[in-house]
């Protein structure tokens, strides 16, 4: 997430995570901070009570017991991170690698212990710092790079889609049309109907939104500062979590298992990882003392 957006947010939060309970263990904890910036959380469809964590220094997969794992030797920098929503050990990754550099898109086809660039991108390569898969039809990925880029052929050409829709933070694609596609902006949540050439508000409320994840059944999710975690099924809106619950944290980014969508994994601006199994209303650590 650019650093001016950051501090942006900060500066807007108001209040209060009375529904969270967050307190890792000392060492996740450490192990949080060495990692640097967090900029992707997946579950791992092989074994879905491990998370992947897509980070400054590396991919890394994690267990509620605290046990952290480096998938790979290569310690890039995933800007971008998603997993293949029906086949489990495909990954998709963009950013920079050690060296310098962008990775342009990336894809690894072993649960990430090997990468190898697929495509540049347009203008590429490019450092894609958000990227989304769309559940109706893997084959139709978009991405972030100035512009918003889409292929339809899982990667392998791109195509530019459309403008940014402004300062946009994260991207987020329908579960059931492949031409759906939701921003996080500073300037609210927006919707395309129509592959991210044109862009209409999706909710009221026009605050800063920096989280938007849709699951498996079609429902919308949305943090939105000084509001708080929503939820969106069909046209219907909920409010699970009260932005007074979560002091100066926010979600940063939100992960829904794929074979029980009431649990939900989630970041948060102060480097913490929770989880919650009612489906987004109460929250814990993810890693906790045995």
């Amino acid at each position: 997430m650019p650093k001016f957006i950051v501090l942006l947010l900060t500066f807007l939060l108001g209040f209060g995570i009375m529904n969270v309970q967050a307190a890792d263990t000392p060492a996740f904890a450490d192990f949080m901070k060495q990692a640097g910036h967090i900029h992707g959380v997946a579950v791992n469809p092989d074994e879905p009570s491990q998370l992947y964590l897509a980070t400054h220094r590396g991919l890394y997969l994690v267990s509620p017991d605290g046990k952290t794992v480096r998938v790979s030797d290569a310690s890039h920098d995933f800007m971008g991170f998603a997993v293949h929503p029906t086949a489990p050990n495909q990954l998709y990754g963009s950013g920079h690698p050690v060296g310098g550099g962008n990775l342009g898109f990336i894809v690894s086809t072993d649960g990430g212990k090997t990468w190898r660039q697929l495509s540049p991108g347009v203008k590429g390569p490019v450092d894609f710092h958000t990227m989304a898969v769309s559940k109706a039809d893997p084959n139709v990925i978009y991405g972030l790079y100035g512009s918003i880029q889409v292929s339809r052929d899982g990667g392998q050409t791109w195509e530019i889609a459309g403008p940014a829709p402004g300062k946009v933070i994260d991207l987020a694609a329908s579960a059931t049309d492949t031409r759906t596609l939701y921003a996080g902006t500073v300037d609210g949540v927006l919707e395309s109907k129509d592959g991210g050439h044109s862009w209409q508000s999706a909710y009221l409320i026009t605050r800063p939104a920096p989280l938007v994840e849709t699951d498996q059944e079609g429902a919308l999710y949305v943090f939105m500062i000084k509001v708080g975690l929503l939820k969106r099924q069909g046209h219907d809106w909920t409010r699970l979590v009260s932005a007074r619950d979560f002091g100066e944290r926010y979600f940063t980014h939100l992960a829904v298992d794929p074979h029980d969508a009431k649990r939900l994994y989630a970041t948060t601006s102060t480097g913490e990882l929770l989880t919650s199994i009612d489906g987004g209303q109460q929250w814990r650590a993810f890693v906790q003392d045995s």
